[in-house]
């Protein structure tokens, strides 16, 4: 039963993790300017998130995620937050060259950081979490503690496992890169990562004209 669990959350992780986001486009960035770490650090960061949300499914917040106003908070702060790194990109452009690389431990506490902010300020994690995942943790929770972490271990690797591949494989490729080119697919996380941001303040903008109308 635990292998089943573990395994059903495992696949069901890894195909969501290949879809395109915000954090699998920071990710191509910092891949590309941190080193193949970039990956699995952003993941830490997503997984504490992640089980400190469990937690507070279990005590009751389950509902609370699904809310309309918890929505519209969320797709707000996290397009104010998608704003300020695609700005941040955009703005370190011209220094960019594929010579830098810092691993020291600040660039490692920003990237778990980093991955954490990333999952909180996108919504539709939120809503997953409140409506799937919920689903998917009361039943784990019928085979009792090793249930739910047989299933919570099956998600955080299925997003590892993508996601250090993603980095390994942008970094690389790295040396396929100019720095002018290197500076364009930067420049295009960035762009990308703004789109996010408008797409989130649209969705959390359109409950709140929809009450004025």
């Amino acid at each position: 039963m635990y292998l089943r669990l573990f395994a059903g959350s495992f696949f069901l992780a890894f195909s969501g993790a290949m879809m395109p986001g915000p954090l699998l486009t920071a990710t191509i960035g910092a891949a590309a300017r941190k080193g193949p770490s970039a990956g699995p650090l952003f993941i830490l960061g997503h997984g504490i998130l992640e089980l400190g949300l469990v937690v507070l499914i279990f005590l009751g917040l389950g509902p609370f995620l699904t809310g309309t106003w918890t929505f519209v908070t969320i797709s707000l702060t996290g397009s104010c937050i998608m704003f300020y790194m695609a700005f941040s990109m955009f703005r370190s452009l011209p220094k960019l060259s594929l010579t830098q690389h810092t691993t020291d431990a600040r660039d490692y506490r920003s990237l778990v950081g980093t991955g954490a902010l990333l999952s909180v300020s996108n919504p539709y994690w939120t809503i997953w979490w409140g409506t799937i995942g919920l689903g998917l943790l009361l039943r784990a929770g019928n085979a009792g503690f090793f249930g739910v972490a047989s299933f919570f271990g099956g998600h955080v690797l299925g997003d590892l496992v993508w996601y250090t591949a993603v980095s390994v494989t942008i970094w690389r490729g790295k040396r396929l890169l100019s720095d002018r080119l290197y500076r364009g697919l930067i420049g295009l996380c960035g762009g990308f990562i703004a789109v996010f941001g408008i797409y989130f303040f649209i969705s959390g903008m359109r409950p709140i004209m929809e009450g004025l109308s």
